[in-house]
């Protein structure tokens, strides 16, 4: 479906986001990329100001939701409500939310959109492969070392490609209205696994070494990373590596009707682009 009204696209610089925009656009669909900073050729969005919502909402026939920092904080529910209520009131007919597997506020989130009386439809996605190559990994596959505080609980990690393929189709195409596609990868793979996979990939010597939370909120806390970033990833360790997502799903075979891509495709897809190689510095 192609309409001249314009479909809003909530963090549309970050992995998902960009990759959603991108393919609407190819198809020829009007886009409103909102974005934090408000950056040239994009709307200002910022969950933390409700004044933005508005106008990057109105409009707009459809919208793909990205809370950030993740739908696993406290304040998503509150924020994912007044949100929906906003565009309820502006006109906006379909809403499509990026959602985690086994996180209670994500679920919380996901039950506002499906009582709310839009459209609706949920993504509910396992690890992004693209944390490796574009996320907080990249820098200790750099590195040659990924020291990390899990050991051989698995995780079915999907590729950001699939999630913006479900996503478009969602909003663009009939039949995805009131379905919940909960997204992986095609097998099940520990971290120590997908290090090995990129390893092979690229040619080079790397080395996944389990390490304690508290070395590993230590290491967070001296890399500088932000207050934010870092009580996120420590929530996400600390809570999804019990066993409670080790199993792969059908969400993508069902709503695109071919099965998932293998994280072994991403790794020899993203070595080939370079994204991997350390840079050589001269003296």
């Amino acid at each position: 479906m192609q309409t001249t009204s314009p479909i809003l696209v909530i963090a549309s610089t970050g992995k998902t986001g960009r990759r959603v925009a991108d393919r609407l656009e190819a198809q020829g669909q009007t886009v409103r990329r909102g974005s934090r900073s408000g950056a040239p050729g994009t709307t200002r969005f910022d969950w933390d100001q409700p004044d933005t919502w508005t106008a990057a909402l109105e409009g707009a026939r459809a919208a793909y939701v990205v809370y950030s920092p993740d739908l696993a904080v406290p304040s998503a529910p509150g924020a994912i409500r007044a949100f929906t209520q906003r565009a309820a009131e502006l006109g906006v007919e379909h809403l499509v939310l990026l959602s985690g597997r086994g996180e209670e506020e994500a679920q919380a989130a996901e039950s506002i959109l499906q009582s709310s009386g839009l459209g609706w439809t949920i993504v509910r996605a396992s690890w992004f492969a693209q944390n490796f190559d574009e996320g907080a990994f990249h820098e200790l596959i750099l590195s040659g070392t990924v020291a990390l505080p899990v050991d051989q609980v698995p995780e079915p990690f999907i590729d950001a490609d699939d999630i913006a393929d479900v996503v478009v189709a969602a909003l663009t195409e009939e039949g995805h209205a009131g379905q919940l596609y909960e997204v992986t990868g095609p097998r099940l793979m520990t971290f120590a696994d997908a290090v090995a996979e990129i390893a092979s990939a690229t040619g080079r010597e790397l080395n996944f070494v389990p390490i304690t939370l508290e070395d590993f909120r230590a290491g967070l806390q001296q890399a500088e990373l932000p207050t934010e970033q870092v009580e996120l990833l420590d929530y996400l360790f600390t809570n999804l590596f019990d066993g409670r997502n080790a199993r792969t799903t059908d969400g993508v075979t069902r709503a695109l009707g071919r099965p998932a891509r293998d994280f072994g495709e991403y790794a020899r897809r993203i070595a080939e682009q370079g994204a991997w190689t350390p840079s050589q510095t001269t003296v």
